[in-house]
Order: C-alpha cells, then structure tokens, then sequence
C-alpha cells in the first residue's frame, strides 16, 4: 500500500471518531510515519504527550501538541489485504486516542482493544 493510500486509511480512521468524541480532543496531531522507534521496530501506534485526564489549570501555557503517530511499514507487515491494513489502522487510531483521553493499556485490554 503506498503511503498516500496509507495516509488516506488513517484519515478514514479518524473520521470514524464520533463527533462528540473527536469535539473533545485538545491540542493533539495525528501523524503517519513510515517505520517505528528502531527500539519498538513492530510498533504500529504512538502516543506522545499528556492525557487530558492529567492536564492541570497551567497545563496549555506553552504546551506543544500532543502527537499521535501511527506507523506504516509495521502495519503492512502483519497485514496480507488491504482490508486488514484498513481494520488494523483503525484499531491502531482509537488505541491511541483512548491515551489521549487517558485509557491506559489495561484498560482497553479489558474492553478489547488488544
């Protein structure tokens, strides 16, 4: 799948967001990179930043936008179609946004976003 394609699956995601949902995120910036941390080669999405759970009153003074980043060539290697490709995006986006509004990893492994 080519990047722009990629970038495309990712958008997708993102529109996928409820409103209500995607009305309340703050300061943050969604990114496609081509390969992941070479410390995490099969990482497929990252969250950088503070959740919203942990912003204090002075928190946006100054602040950078959060980033999420979702990686491109460790999500084709573990995808045979372009349907999974899209499916695996798309988990990867919501994985990601949930850390923006403070989910952790056990959380959402609870509720099924392994």
């Amino acid at each position: 799948m080519s990047r722009e394609d990629f970038e495309d699956a990712v958008r997708d995601a993102l529109d996928e967001i409820p409103d209500e949902l995607a009305s309340m995120t703050d300061n943050l910036v969604v990114l496609v990179e081509d390969d992941a941390p070479a410390d995490e080669p099969e990482l497929l999405g990252l969250y950088e930043g503070v959740p919203l759970t942990e912003r204090g009153e002075f928190w946006a003074t100054g602040a950078l936008p959060d980033r999420i980043t979702v990686f491109r060539r460790p999500t084709l290697a573990i995808c045979d179609t372009r349907e999974e490709v899209v499916e695996e995006v798309a988990i990867t986006v919501v994985h990601e946004i949930a850390h923006h509004f403070g989910i952790d990893d056990e959380r959402l492994h609870e509720l099924g976003w392994d």
